[in-house]
């Protein structure tokens, strides 16, 4: 039987950093959940993405994970499948998808770890910071597949920065709250993925395993410090 696009990309990154336990496409959603969910979420909910979405809720001392995807954006999937090619017609559902499966990840692996504190900011910064992060690498890898060298170039590069960087408009945010999020999450992964660029693949590896394990205030002074240094 053939591993689901969601099954792949969850190995991938159990692979990069640990395994997570559980079969992340088993806290799948569906819209009525997805709407419960939402209103449970608070008011500030009602701005983010109804094309996809990740919820967290601790109970019990135990970590619950419901993932949305719309059917729109599993369609697009299923019609572009980026296993057969990368291009405008479907990156941005990609990131879309890799980022809900990343954010999922992250905060299970977290709260194994002890982080209990999943509604605090700088835990949901993490996740966010962390998803583009992962996401940029991950588009790497499908665009170096398709590449007769394996290599990705600087076109390449800029153009993944674009869609997963400069296409963002937290502006476009009423809440406060949310617009600085988007805002200094994508700033600093843009500045420390141009990092990541310079490294060889084994020295990326374990790069972003160390930063993985650092919270959300260490990893924006490691990021702003790497970017003093390159000044």
């Amino acid at each position: 039987m053939n591993e689901t696009l969601f099954g792949q990309i969850q190995r991938l990154f159990e692979r990069t950093y640990a395994q997570v336990g559980i079969n992340l496409e088993d806290c799948l959603i569906d819209r009525a959940r997805c709407g419960q969910l939402s209103i449970l979420a608070g008011k500030s909910a009602r701005e983010l993405s109804e094309l996809a979405r990740t919820f967290l809720r601790r109970a019990d001392d135990r970590l619950y994970v419901g993932i949305y995807y719309s059917r729109w954006l599993i369609e697009q999937l299923e019609r572009h499948d980026p296993r057969a090619g990368l291009g405008d017609h479907n990156i941005r559902s990609l990131i879309m998808f890799v980022e809900e499966i990343n954010h999922a990840l992250h905060a299970a692996l977290q709260f194994k770890s002890g982080a209990r504190e999943i509604g605090s900011e700088d835990f949901v910064r993490n996740l966010e910071l962390q998803a583009q992060v992962d996401t940029y690498l991950v588009l790497l890898l499908f665009v170096a597949f398709f590449r007769k060298t394996q290599r990705v170039s600087r076109t390449d590069r800029r153009w993944l920065r674009f869609h997963l960087f400069a296409r963002q408009c937290p502006d476009a945010f009423r809440n406060q709250n949310l617009r600085g999020r988007y805002l200094e999450t994508a700033q600093l992964a843009s500045s420390y993925t141009h990092y990541l660029d310079t490294l060889n693949g084994m020295r990326r590896s374990e790069e972003i395993r160390v930063f993985r394990s650092l919270d959300y205030g260490a990893k924006k002074q490691r990021i702003l410090a790497l970017a003093d240094r390159a000044i």
